[in-house]
């Protein structure tokens, strides 16, 4: 079984809303998933974009390929993330 990080659309009509997904890649883009590692939100300004980080890097270590738009989103969320100093 090959899994993959991809979005699932949600929300209403012209209000679109995703979740990020890990799921096999055989599976529909609205079906079954394995576990939701997250959420984007086109409809702010900027776009709202969250991951559980834990669980994100789990499936990332484990094998999951992201797909482009979630790698992109991914790289997003890095940027975005606050910088902690010591």
């Amino acid at each position: 079984m090959a899994v993959v990080l991809r979005l699932a659309r949600a929300g209403a009509k012209k209000m679109p809303y995703y979740h990020v997904v890990a799921t096999d890649s055989r599976s529909p883009r609205d079906g079954k998933f394995l576990e939701q590692v997250g959420s984007y939100d086109p409809n702010h300004s900027p776009p709202k974009v969250q991951f559980n980080e834990d669980r994100l890097n789990h499936w990332l270590k484990s094998g999951a390929l992201p797909s482009e738009t979630v790698a992109d989103l991914i790289k997003t969320a890095k940027k975005q993330a606050p910088a902690t100093t010591v």
